[in-house]
C-alpha cells in the first residue's frame, strides 16, 4: 500500500513540474528563480497534502475494515449464542416431549406375557407357529425373551382374547441385527364358530389390523373380507436394531395410534372397518427376514373414569404407572395417567390421598416391601414437580406383596398386582 502512495507523490510531482516549466518560460529571467522556488514549495505542499489524504484514506479503510470484522465477529458470536440458546430451549422442549403420551391404560389387564414360567430353549406353552421359535435371555435386557426366529413363520396365541373397543397393547421387542422388512403384528376377528389355534393365512380371520414396524417406518393395514384396504404409514422413531424397544398401540374403536420413544408416531383416525370385533393376536415374519425377540405383551383396558373411581368410589387402581423391573423411577409412558390424575386433583382442591405402592411376590419379602415404598414417594414427586400439585396434600406407603389382587402363580396375576392404587383420605 505505501509503495502504491509514493509512486502517486511521484507521478503527480511529475505532472505538476510539467506544467509549472510552461509558466516559467513565460516569464523573465529576473523573477524565474524566485518563480521556480515558488512552484516548488506549492508542488511539495501539494503531493504532501495529497500524499496525507491518501494515507489518511489508507488508514480510514483499514481502520472501517478493523471495525467491520470486529463488528462481523461480535454479531457471529451473538448468533452463536442465540442458536446455542434456542438449541437449548429445543433441548429443553424435547425434555417434555413425553406429553405426546396422552394415552391412559384402564383398570383391567386383559393379556401379559413376559414368559418367565417358560424353560429357556422351550417353546412358549400357549402359543404355536408353523415354523419354529424359542425362549432365550439377552445380555442387553432382564427376563426371557421369544426369539421369533422361524423362517417365514407365523406365531399365533391360542387363546381368544375378548377386546373392548377402547383397549392398549404394548410389546417390547428387540430387532436382530438384519431385521429386514420388520415385523407384522395382527390384531384380529376369528370367523365365527371357526375359531383357529393357528391361522397363517396373509390376512386372517374376517377382519384385522396389520401393523409393521421395520427399522425405518411404520405400516398399518386395516383390512375386511372383499373390501380395500385402509393403509397408514409413518417415518418418524423407527423401531431401533438390537435395541430393546416398547412399542404401544392405543385402538379406539377405528383409530389406530402409536407410540415409540416419547412421541406418538402415527395416528390413523379411520384405520380399521367398523363393526370389528377383533379377539386374537398373532406375529408374522412370512417374507420379512427378521427374527427379532419379544417380551412384556401387555393389554389392558383404556381410558378408565378417573374422577368416579377417586372421587365417588374413593379407590383408583392404575396400572398405567410404570417402572423398570427392581427400580423406582417413574417411566415415561406412565405421563398420560400422571397428567389424569393431576387434573382430578386440581379440580377438587379439598381431596387428599395417598398413594400405595403394590408388587409381585417375586424376590424377598423386605426388599418388595422397600421398593413398593420407593415407588409411591417416586409417584409423588412427579405429581409435585411437574403437575404442580401441593405435597401436602398426598401420602405414600408401601405394602411391597403383602396385599395381592390375584394369586402370583400366572405371569398375567402378577401383573395384577403390580399396581399403584390411590386412596382419597
Amino acid at each position: 500500500m505505501k509503495k502504491i502512495i509514493i509512486l502517486l507523490s511521484f507521478c503527480l510531482l511529475f505532472i505538476a513540474g510539467a506544467d509549472a516549466q510552461s509558466w516559467l518560460n513565460k516569464l523573465g529571467n529576473a523573477a524565474k528563480e524566485a518563480a521556480k522556488n515558488t512552484v516548488e514549495r506549492r508542488v511539495e505542499q501539494k503531493a504532501e497534502e495529497v500524499t496525507e489524504k491518501t494515507l489518511n484514506k489508507a488508514e480510514e479503510s483499514v481502520t472501517r475494515r478493523e471495525v467491520t470484522e470486529e463488528e462481523a465477529d461480535m454479531e457471529e458470536e451473538a448468533s452463536r449464542e442465540e442458536t446455542t440458546g434456542k438449541a437449548r430451549q429445543t433441548a429443553s422442549q424435547k425434555l417434555v416431549s413425553t406429553s405426546q403420551y396422552d394415552f391412559v391404560p384402564g383398570d383391567k389387564i386383559l393379556y401379559f406375557e413376559d414368559f418367565s414360567q417358560d424353560a429357556i430353549g422351550d417353546f412358549p406353552a400357549l402359543w404355536t407357529t408353523d415354523g419354529s421359535g424359542e425362549v432365550k435371555t439377552v445380555n442387553i435386557a432382564p427376563g426371557k425373551w421369544f426369539h421369533l426366529n422361524g423362517d417365514n413363520a407365523c406365531y399365533c396365541y391360542t387363546r381368544q382374547i375378548d377386546f373392548p373397543d377402547n383397549f392398549i397393547v404394548e410389546f417390547d421387542i428387540i430387532p436382530d441385527e438384519e431385521f429386514g422388512h420388520g415385523i407384522q403384528f395382527t390384531l384380529y376377528q376369528d370367523e365365527e364358530g371357526k375359531p383357529k389355534e393357528m391361522n397363517d393365512g396373509l390376512f386372517p380371520g374376517v377382519a384385522g389390523l396389520h401393523i409393521v414396524a421395520s427399522h425405518d417406518r411404520w405400516e398399518t393395514n386395516g383390512y375386511k373380507d372383499s373390501e380395500d384396504w385402509i393403509t397408514g404409514s409413518a417415518t418418524r422413531n423407527p423401531v431401533i436394531r438390537e435395541q430393546e424397544n416398547h412399542v404401544i398401540i392405543w385402538i379406539q374403536k377405528r383409530r389406530v395410534r402409536i407410540y415409540h420413544q416419547n412421541a406418538k408416531v402415527l395416528d390413523m383416525p379411520t384405520n380399521i372397518y367398523p363393526d370389528v370385533k377383533f379377539n386374537r393376536i398373532r406375529f408374522s415374519g412370512w417374507d420379512r427376514h427378521s427374527a427379532p425377540l419379544v417380551s412384556n405383551i401387555k393389554i389392558t383396558t383404556a381410558s378408565p373414569d378417573t374422577r368416579s373411581k377417586l372421587i365417588t368410589e374413593g379407590r383408583l387402581i392404575t396400572y398405567g404407572i410404570t417402572f423398570d423391573v427392581n427400580k423406582a423411577e417413574v417411566k415415561a409412558e406412565s405421563f398420560g395417567t400422571l397428567k389424569n390424575i393431576a387434573e382430578v386433583l386440581k379440580e377438587n382442591e379439598s381431596v387428599r390421598v395417598k398413594i400405595v405402592g403394590h408388587t409381585d411376590s417375586d424376590g424377598d419379602d423386605a426388599k418388595n416391601l422397600e421398593l413398593s415404598q420407593r415407588r409411591a414417594e417416586s409417584v409423588k414427586n412427579e405429581l409435585v414437580t411437574r403437575f404442580g400439585i401441593d405435597a401436602s396434600r398426598m401420602e405414600t406407603d408401601g405394602a411391597g406383596e403383602t396385599s395381592p389382587v390375584a394369586p402370583n402363580d400366572t405371569p398375567a396375576n402378577k401383573a395384577l398386582n403390580r399396581r399403584v392404587e390411590f386412596v382419597k383420605l
